[in-house]
C-alpha cells in the first residue's frame, strides 16, 4: 500500500491560479527536486522537515470530512510522489470533486495526462532569475489543455521577456491560460502591467497571490 508523505494539510482559499479566491482542501507533500532562488516553501524540501506518512483512504477521508470540492496537491513536488497517479484516481472517483496540481514544469506529465479522470494542472515554467530553467520539461507544453494554467513566476524585466518568448515559440495561449506571478518583493506588480501594456501581450494575466495579502507572508497552513 502506498503511502505519502504530508507536510501539511489545511482549507483555507486558493490564492492564484484558475480557482483563485475559492476555498480549497490543501495537501502539501514533501520534497522537491528543484531549489528555486524563491522558493517560499523551501521548509517543506528539507530531509529533516516534520512530515505525516498517511495512506490514501487517510487522505481522502480528510478531503471528505473538509466538504470542499476543490483540492488542491502542491508541495514540493507532488508529481514525484509514489503512487501519484493512484491518489489521483481516486479522488476525483468523486464527480463532484477538482482537482488542480501544482507542479514545476519539470516533470512530465505524459504518465498523468492519460489518466481516466484527469486533473487540471497549474504548471510553471522557471525563468532564469530562478536559476532552474535548465530543468524545465518543454515536452510538456503540448499536453496542455484549456482547464490547465501555464504560470511564469518573475522577477524581472529579463524574466518577463523570457515567458513571452517561450509562450510565443510554444503557442502557450493556444493550449491554456497565461499567468504571470510576481516574486513577492522582487518586481512590483505594476512593472508586470507596464510591460504587458508595452508588449501588447493580451493573452497574458496578472496573478498576485491573494494569501500573502490577507495573512503575512511567511506564514503556513494558509
Amino acid at each position: 500500500m502506498s503511502t505519502y508523505q504530508v507536510v501539511e494539510k489545511f482549507v483555507s482559499i486558493n490564492g492564484e491560479g484558475r480557482r483563485a479566491g475559492e476555498l480549497a482542501a490543501f495537501v502539501r507533500f514533501k520534497g522537491c527536486n528543484l531549489r528555486c532562488s524563491y522558493c517560499d516553501t523551501s521548509w517543506a524540501n528539507e530531509p529533516g522537515c516534520e512530515s505525516e506518512r498517511l495512506t490514501k483512504e487517510e487522505i481522502l477521508s480528510w478531503i471528505r470530512e473538509t466538504g470542499v470540492k476543490n483540492v488542491t496537491l502542491t508541495g514540493g513536488e507532488p508529481l514525484l510522489r509514489k503512487g501519484m497517479e493512484e491518489l489521483i484516481e481516486a479522488i476525483l472517483e468523486d464527480p463532484s470533486q477538482r482537482v488542480e496540481i501544482e507542479t514545476n514544469g519539470s516533470v512530465s506529465l505524459n504518465t498523468f495526462d492519460t489518466l481516466a479522470h484527469r486533473p487540471a494542472f497549474t504548471m510553471d515554467y522557471k525563468c532564469p532569475d530562478s536559476g532552474m530553467e535548465n530543468a524545465m520539461n518543454t515536452d510538456n507544453f503540448s499536453l496542455l489543455i484549456p482547464k490547465d494554467t501555464v504560470k511564469f513566476v518573475v522577477s524581472s524585466i529579463s524574466d518577463l521577456d523570457k515567458a513571452r518568448k517561450i509562450c510565443i515559440q510554444y503557442k502557450v495561449a493556444e493550449h491554456c491560460p497565461i499567468f504571470l506571478s510576481p516574486v513577492f518583493g522582487r518586481i512590483e506588480p505594476k512593472e508586470i502591467v507596464e510591460y504587458m501594456i508595452e508588449h501588447h501581450w493580451n493573452e497574458a494575466r496578472l496573478q498576485l497571490q491573494m494569501h500573502k495579502f490577507i495573512w503575512p507572508p511567511e506564514q503556513r497552513g494558509v
